[in-house]
């Protein structure tokens, strides 16, 4: 990887088509803000191309779009760009407040993101379900793990898929009786887009929870439930990333646990199932 994304901008100088200049000055002027975008929203923020977002970063040494803003992320954290100290904590007073305006932020931003006519078609096809799998790799995959968990607890036969080949073997033995759920914060996570490309092949209903409406993962989802958090590629799988997930399951949990007959009898069985592995 090269040694700096604005360091390997500034190498190119004026050496650049016309298509290129422009995205090399949406970068200069919105370096922290492309952190926590996708290539389809670059493209759009600068009026061109995915292709030229892509040969841009090409251009400058990159593999590609990922490795840019990895490197991008990487200069802005050695030299923060605009950033106060309420940005910065230092101490364990500043770190605590930190964190918690930003999860605090996270969750009221997703309560107001949240589309509930698409919450309602969720809660359907999960009470239609007769299996659930959950799609999720690293962080997501702690999360798809907890929904997993969650759902069992109300008699669905559920499990979460972490592995990348066992989710696309899984997603290949679906039908329109199973349901599949994808949890990718930026909606781009090649491995979750295959299993759910998969799923929606073998004819499951499926539902995406991302931060991403516009994102690979969304045009393989019957549901689109949106999160919100910002992070950048030094700051995945940050506790804040996870509130808004965390709230999408709570709420579904919820209603389901509402509508769903047996539910109580289910939570009760369960709860009796490990009463005994406690002093």
């Amino acid at each position: 990887m090269p040694n700096g994304a604005l360091a390997s901008l500034r190498s190119l100088g004026g050496h650049m088509t016309p298509a290129l200049r422009k995205i090399a000055r949406y970068v200069q002027d919105n370096p922290e803000k492309l952190l926590y975008q996708t290539v389809v929203e670059v493209a759009d923020g600068s009026g061109s191309s995915e292709a030229s977002v892509i040969r841009f970063c090409r251009d400058l040494g990159f593999s590609g779009f990922q490795e840019f803003k990895l490197a991008l992320a990487s200069d802005l954290a050695a030299s923060p760009v605009g950033l106060g100290p309420q940005d910065n904590p230092q101490t364990p007073e500043e770190a605590l407040e930190y964190v918690s305006h930003h999860c605090k932020q996270a969750l009221e931003d997703t309560y107001r993101l949240l589309d509930l006519k698409q919450v309602n078609k969720a809660v359907y096809l999960i009470l239609q379900a007769q299996r659930i799998d959950i799609y999720g790799v690293g962080a997501s995959g702690v999360t798809a793990q907890d929904f997993a968990y969650k759902f069992m607890r109300l008699g669905y036969a559920t499990q979460a898929q972490p592995d990348a080949h066992m989710a696309a073997m899984a997603a290949a033995t679906l039908d329109k009786k199973a349901l599949a759920i994808g949890v990718t914060r930026s909606g781009t996570t090649i491995d979750t887009v295959k299993a759910m490309e998969i799923a929606k092949h073998s004819g499951a209903p499926t539902i995406a929870i991302t931060q991403r409406t516009k994102s690979p993962v969304a045009r393989f989802a019957d549901v689109v439930l949106v999160t919100s958090v910002a992070e950048s590629p030094l700051t995945g799988g940050s506790v804040t990333a996870k509130m808004g997930q965390l709230l999408v399951l709570d709420l579904l949990y919820t209603l389901v646990a509402i509508r769903r007959k047996q539910a109580a009898d289910f939570i009760a069985r369960t709860a009796a199932a490990v009463a005994d592995r406690n002093y």
